[in-house]
């Protein structure tokens, strides 16, 4: 009986757990940082309540004995003056042991690093909190020690977690007779404010209002709403204010600044849903996830189902908010909704009004889709890869950076073709300042032909797939010979420079000199001023085969390339005179020299950079020796 009994009160003893080393770091920084701002630990503490009914309200819709004997869905706020302490609990899923461990323990996915690098330079730091899903761990802001005492709906034990957020938390048994979470902060004594209930009520109606779920404040009279629980996406637009909107979007997206664009509308007809969507105006930070996941919400009428139902393609994964279906069925589970007819008609038709917004937005204020374009660019032209039935709708509101400008329309470079242009011309790159510096380019700026300067990675990808725009194809401007001939140069003057027997006595002693280096030396049609570029004459541009070069699975590497060099350059013409008179011996380091010079201009790294070093010495002493 003794053994017995010193089992059960070890089983019954606090069991203590480091925190994740990251996790040990941010609770470093939320108590020893100075915020602007604490009110962010109620904001962020109620959402996670609010998430935690959504859930359990999922949950009961294929196992409604959850919701057997349970008090309607609230979150109750309780302030303690004697006590010192400041409650918010909810009656939602709950946690059991191991998930206290898991949630509270660590941080999967919150990129803390990132989070710590960015509060460093932060004016008012605390907004960042919910960019990093770290919303918990803010109560360590205003108070001394945590306690979560939680019990899983179904289940019958109750945990206790305790935390002074120094390094460690335990676990314990605790005696709770209801489901769901409650949160227990100490209060530091500069936090005081936060137990009186005008202190409370504020901060509920500036950035909980729009909570669908009761929020009560239990206070010395009885407990009474402080919110309105009322879903913002089913109230009428004209009773929406841009403040409600900002802290709506703050609340599903985690950004605290004012979106870049908002689309508010209800569809009638075969599918009825509610749709309420927000652009950023910046960057979410899990913007460029390899999973590449969307992050709207679905909701069945007003209950909570998913929220990773890619309800948007992926090209379009920045856009957050709600989409509430009134006739979807409430017990669809979510392996069903990826092949649900409704979701993909509505996925559908919501993927073109994004994108009937985008575009009127940049007929209507060029400026704010401007900014949407600089910051999203990248990833709605995936789309052109990707999404090949939209393709028209894409170009429509894509904007590029060209020879010409910085900010152009397919449909303004149409208006600007030259006579007998036959191709929308393209130089690819992996930096825009040296793609517009690239030697390709001298031939089409002779005739003031405008070339597009793509610079994202995705480029290399769309371009080749693209099969025009407006019956004019995409041809690279580095593939393939310059069909320049039947173009017009701007100055008329300008004798062409046509190819004599030294130039094909040159490039024969060239070729002979690099032999595998390169498939081909030639004389350039695209060159006017510098003396030698490389080009490529197979299906990728060189700028793509380095990309796939980079994966290791890719079975793709860098090809030798063309060689083409300007007749017309002093140095070439000198060379044409020197092989003629001279042989080929005496031009074979210059052969190289020209090549290492034109893989340098690429931005390529030279294949033997001590060889290089050499020659160019050699050179140098033969001309100051």
């Amino acid at each position: 009986m003794a053994d017995t009994a010193e089992k059960t009160a070890a089983s019954e003893a606090p069991q203590a757990h480091p925190f994740q080393a990251e996790v040990a770091k941010l609770l470093h920084l939320m108590v020893h940082s100075v915020y602007s701002d604490r009110d962010v630990f109620l904001r962020e503490l109620i959402s996670n309540g609010a998430d935690a009914l959504d859930k359990l309200r999922y949950e009961a819709i294929a196992h409604p004995e959850l919701l057997v004997g349970g008090a309607a869905l609230k979150i109750t706020i309780t302030p303690d003056k004697q006590a010192k302490t400041l409650t918010i609990a909810d009656n939602g899923i709950g946690m059991g042991e191991a998930e206290l461990v898991e949630y509270l323990g660590t941080i999967a996915k919150s990129g803390t690093q990132a989070f710590a690098e960015k509060i460093k330079d932060a004016q008012g730091g605390v907004q960042l909190i919910g960019q990093f899903g770290i919303g918990f761990y803010s109560g360590f802001i205003v108070a001394t020690k945590v306690d979560v005492i939680s019990r899983r709906a179904g289940a019958e034990d109750a945990f206790l977690w305790s935390s002074e957020g120094e390094g460690s938390f335990t676990i314990a048994p605790a005696g709770v007779a209801s489901r769901g979470t409650a949160i227990v902060l100490h209060l530091k004594d500069d936090a005081a404010e936060f137990l009186e209930d005008w202190k409370i009520e504020s901060v509920v109606r500036a950035y909980s209002d729009h909570i669908a779920h009761p929020i009560m404040l239990a206070d010395s009279e009885a407990p009474r709403q402080i919110n309105t629980a009322n879903a913002i996406w089913a109230r009428p637009k004209s009773e929406i204010t841009a403040e409600s909107h900002k802290e709506f979007f703050g609340h599903i997206a985690g950004i605290y600044s004012d979106p870049a664009l908002t689309i508010h509308y209800r569809a009638e007809g075969r599918n009825e849903y509610t749709v309420l969507l927000y652009v950023p105006g910046e960057k979410p930070f899990d913007l460029y996830d390899p999973e590449r996941r969307g992050r709207q919400k679905l909701y069945v009428k007003r209950v909570y189902i998913a929220d990773d139902v890619e309800l948007l393609p992926a090209y379009l994964r920045f856009v957050r908010g709600v989409i509430d279906s009134e006739d979807m069925p409430l017990n669809i589970s979510r392996e069903m909704l990826q092949n649900n007819p409704q979701v993909q008609a509505i996925r559908k038709a919501v993927t073109n009004k994004v994108l009937a917004e985008l575009k009127k937005l940049s007929e209507t204020d060029a400026p704010a889709f401007a900014k949407i374009w600089e910051v999203f660019g990248p990833v709605i032209k995936e789309g052109l890869y990707e999404d090949m039935e939209r393709r028209d709708a894409l170009f429509e509101v894509a904007r590029f950076r060209s020879t010409k400008s910085d900010n152009i329309t397919l449909k303004d470079y149409m208006a600007g073709l030259k006579e007998n242009q036959t191709a929308i011309y393209y130089l690819t790159g992996e930096d825009a300042v040296k793609a517009a510096a690239s030697p390709q380019l001298e031939g089409y700026r002779a005739r003031d032909v405008e070339v597009l300067l793509l610079t994202d990675p995705v480029d290399s990808f769309w371009v080749r797939t693209a099969l025009g725009f407006d019956g004019k194809p995409f041809k690279s401007v580095t593939q393939g010979t310059a069909d320049l001939d039947l173009i017009k140069l701007k100055d008329e003057a300008k004798p062409a420079v046509a190819d004599d027997a030294g130039t094909a006595t040159l490039i024969a002693a060239m070729k002979q000199a690099l032999g595998a280096k390169v498939q081909d030396v030639r004389s350039s049609k695209r060159l006017t001023d510098s003396a030698c570029c490389l080009v490529n004459d197979s299906m990728m541009d060189r700028t793509l085969e380095r990309l796939l070069s980079r994966q290791k699975d890719s079975g793709v590497a860098v090809s030798a390339p063309i060689l083409e060099i300007n007749a017309g350059h002093p140095l070439i013409a000198a060379l044409s005179r020197t092989v003629t008179a001279k042989g080929v011996m005496a031009v074979e380091d210059a052969a190289q020299l020209l090549l290492d010079q034109a893989f340098i201009i690429e931005g390529e790294q030279v294949p033997d950079p001590a060889g290089y070093a050499k020659r160019m010495a050699d050179v140098m002493a033969k001309v100051f020796g």
